[in-house]
């Protein structure tokens, strides 16, 4: 009986404990991020005053949106309905439509998103009925905007119609690189290749000895990272039975590592598959594939499984960010906070909510990191003699503040309407096609239940959880079992396919 009370002491102080170290975090984080939300503006101001002085043009930004710059001189339109937003512009030929997140230009400030979660929190313990929580949630969103309740149909931001500007009658836009952008060769050197008009990513591939492959293979990387995440890890780590029978595709997406890095681009989900599509698939004649991807990449990966239904024989997506979105919550605003939930602990998160939320703190800091990565790869490569961690700190710097602002936004939140259609349609019209999902138990920036929702969806998916493995080392530092595990994997695709 004294064993009982003692253990149950123990689980009260440790709840208790919990209780103060969860409070202190959401008090430090108030604090901090209210300051980043004054930071933010300021360096906004900055950062137009520099632009002008370097480009002799004012640079727009997300700050804010206005109807007078609804029509440009360019025709270009940005609407916006029922949560989903796209630009519409025209051309000589034909009307183009480019989907665009409303989370670039349309972030509630921190006290307006502790007063919803307040209010959640209030009815959930039945101290607020639905009805009055909904009617405090718009009079707080009102009070936000400065008006009365509206119903919006059109949205319009100067930013978004200034990046489309060049693609529509040759006028030259933006050069590339920006003066805060790196302008070493690795970065900047597809601006002189000749055929500029025909830009391709970098892609690392690896053919069988005798060039005899039997089945090929895509890895997709993450988010802010590269084809090196593959390369340095799993590719030397393949049987040879395997280096002799597939080819293995592992490409830095737009905008990162080697790849382009267009200041004109908005990149979108249609930018980024149309550009494994022209510069992997068609450039290799690649017809059937299995697909690898981790996290961001694994949107992707679900994408052009939609586009090429036929052509997928399996998918292993690594920690994939799927949030299914409640009835009722607009879901690019919801995956918004759950990527990034503006706290200051765990680090990873903090380092989420910084790139999501703040336009300009985020650009700094491509400035002070991206602009001089070759010195900061040196200093790492110096004092750290693990090749692991140079080759993720080379993929970590070698991106462009525009690239991953828009992939971030455009990507991870603006698809936050599709992927439920994704999901189905492997589903239910790739029924040959083998899931498998891994997840790691320690993973701070997504966690399992991300991964337990896509197996939802997918019944027939095959989950692992990974114990003791976090976003990164759900590959680095077990990159040989993962060797094992995908062999198997795409084995037992081929013997279900005969």
């Amino acid at each position: 009986m004294i064993r009982l009370e003692v253990k149950r002491g123990g689980a009260a102080a440790r709840s208790a404990v919990m209780m103060v170290g969860r409070l202190l975090n959401e008090v430090v984080s108030f604090v901090l991020f209210s300051a980043l939300d004054l930071l933010d503006a300021v360096l906004c101001l900055v950062f137009k005053l520099v632009d002008y002085a370097f480009e002799s043009k004012w640079k727009p930004c997300y700050c804010s949106s206005s109807a007078r710059d609804m029509i440009t001189s360019s025709g270009n339109i940005l609407i916006s309905e029922s949560g989903k937003s796209k630009i519409v512009f025209l051309s000589s030929t034909k009307l183009h439509l480019e989907e665009i997140s409303d989370t670039l230009y349309s972030r509630p400030p921190l006290l307006f998103d502790i007063s919803r979660s307040t209010i959640t929190d209030l009815r959930s313990l039945g101290f607020l009925r639905r009805s009055e929580g909904a009617a405090a949630l718009a009079a707080a969103a009102n009070a936000k905007r400065g008006r009365k309740s509206t119903t919006t149909t059109l949205t319009i931001n100067s930013a978004i119609v200034e990046m489309l500007q060049g693609k529509i009658g040759g006028k030259q836009t933006q050069p590339v690189p920006r003066w805060s952008d790196c302008a070493c060769k690795r970065c900047s050197g597809w601006c002189l290749a000749p055929s500029s008009s025909r830009v391709l990513l970098y892609a690392h591939s690896q053919y069988p000895p005798d060039g005899a492959a039997v089945e090929d293979v895509l890895f997709i990387h993450g988010f802010i990272s590269s084809s090196s995440f593959w390369t340095e890890t799993v590719f030397p780590n393949f049987s040879d039975t395997a280096k002799s029978r597939y080819r293995l595709f592992a490409m830095d997406l737009l905008g990162f590592g080697r790849s382009p890095k267009p200041a004109d681009s908005l990149y979108t989900l249609r930018e980024h598959v149309d550009m494994i599509d022209r510069s992997v698939l068609q450039r290799h004649g690649v017809r059937s594939f299995h697909i690898v991807a981790h996290s961001l990449g694994s949107i992707l990966a679900l994408a052009l499984a939609v586009k090429y239904p036929d052509a997928v024989r399996s998918l292993t997506l690594l920690a994939p960010p799927y949030f299914p979105v409640p009835k009722g919550e607009q879901g690019t605003q919801y995956v918004l906070r759950r990527v990034a939930q503006r706290r200051v602990w765990p680090l990873i998160t903090l380092g989420a909510s910084v790139a999501c939320w703040y336009e300009h703190i985020s650009r700094t800091v491509s400035l002070l990191m991206c602009k001089h990565h070759l010195f900061w790869e040196s200093i790492f490569r110096f004092f750290t003699r693990n090749r692991i961690r140079t080759f993720l700190m080379e993929g970590f710097f070698c991106h462009t503040h525009n690239a991953a602002w828009h992939t971030l936004h455009n990507v991870i939140c603006g698809t936050a309407g599709k992927i439920e259609g994704y999901l189905d349609t492997v589903r239910d019209k790739m029924p040959s096609c083998d899931v498998t999902i891994l997840h790691g138990t320690d993973d701070d920036l997504l966690p399992v239940s991300c991964s337990s929702a896509v197996k939802a969806r997918i019944p027939r998916a095959d989950l692992r959880v990974i114990d003791g493995k976090d976003h990164i080392t759900i590959v680095v530092g077990r990159q040989k079992a993962f060797a094992r595990e995908l062999e198997l994997i795409w084995e037992a695709a081929n013997l279900k396919a005969k």
